[in-house]
């Protein structure tokens, strides 16, 4: 439902996923109907035709074409500058709004007002769990965890996979430390309190960020299951190095804001490990059996050797 004085901004940020993107405002439209809203799109200089075929088909949404990719953090807050809603929801691009999810958020956002932030459940095409929609924080011990890798041999045990909140199926209400961007709500007056995102990250971990600014001011992010959408993921990820090289350079930056002391010694020195033990294992499996590790020994190997650009946090990237 539009209206010209919406309850809800809707923040999408588009590079080059053309359909997916038509796929997931068709969705949009057809799927919420409860809710006055206004769709705020930032196209991050896409060269697939993205933004002419958005325009086309989508005339009532506001778009914002830029000549440059701005990343995720960036190019939301421009679409926030713009928002006129109570909230604010950032929805992907490659995801699919099902059954009134739209319409559930914010009826639970309203029956939940102390949380602050609010998220739903996601799910891949087929039906199966995404289980990224939400996240427990990082800590030295869970970076340890994932860089021994007792996270993938454990990962049901959440004492070792505690950002991946272990066996739950996100299946019932719960509070968690982050909501993932991919489908995260927020009244925009808390958004603007907060400053909106750090624009140093990028792409991956802005959300995290946020969650803790928000968290330290009095925000408890609560996800319900009810609000259900599609998320595939990783549909504007560039190669596979470039991503490790995001990742981790957003998990240091998350560390450095969040510990001292020893904490932060651990929690970055795991993460140097976790690379450098895969690009080295990688290199020997690839050697022994090129087939099957040739292209991830060169991926590891590409993402240890631009350590320089994410050892120090997500300040190294350009903006």
């Amino acid at each position: 439902m539009t209206g010209a004085n919406p309850e809800l901004s809707i923040l999408m940020v588009n590079w080059n996923t053309r359909e997916m993107t038509l796929a997931c405002l068709r969705s949009v439209y057809a799927q919420t109907h409860d809710t006055p809203f206004e769709l705020i799109m930032v196209d991050n200089g896409s060269a697939d035709g993205s933004a002419e075929a958005i325009a086309a088909a989508f005339p009532q949404v506001r778009l914002i074409a830029e000549a440059v990719n701005h990343g995720f953090a960036k190019a939301n807050n421009i679409a926030a500058e713009q928002a006129r809603g109570e909230y604010l929801l950032l929805l992907n691009t490659d995801t699919v709004v099902l059954d009134g999810a739209i319409d559930k958020l914010v009826a639970f956002a309203r029956a939940h007002p102390d949380a602050g932030i609010w998220g739903g459940r996601t799910q891949f095409a087929d039906g199966r769990l995404n289980p990224t929609s939400v996240w427990g924080k990082i800590t030295p011990w869970s970076a340890v965890s994932f860089a021994s890798g007792l996270r993938g041999l454990l990962r049901r045990f959440e004492a070792f996979n505690p950002e991946g909140l272990g066996a739950w199926q996100r299946d019932s209400e719960r509070r968690v430390d982050i909501v993932s961007g991919c489908f995260l709500m927020i009244e925009r007056a808390f958004w603007n309190r907060l400053g909106g995102f750090d624009r140093r990250f990028f792409m991956y971990g802005e959300e995290a960020d946020l969650c803790a600014r928000a968290r330290a001011a009095g925000a408890r992010p609560l996800m319900t299951p009810s609000a259900c959408i599609i998320h595939y993921g990783g549909a504007s990820a560039t190669s596979h190095a470039s991503k490790i090289a995001y990742v981790m350079g957003a998990r240091i930056g998350l560390i450095e804001r969040q510990y001292a002391g020893l904490g932060r010694v651990v929690g970055k020195s795991a993460s140097l490990a976790h690379v450098a033990v895969r690009a080295f294992s990688f290199r020997l499996l690839g050697a022994l059996f090129p087939a099957r590790y040739a292209a991830k020994a060169r991926e590891w190997g590409s993402a240890w050797a631009r350590r320089a650009e994410w050892r120090n946090g997500p300040s190294a990237v350009e903006l």
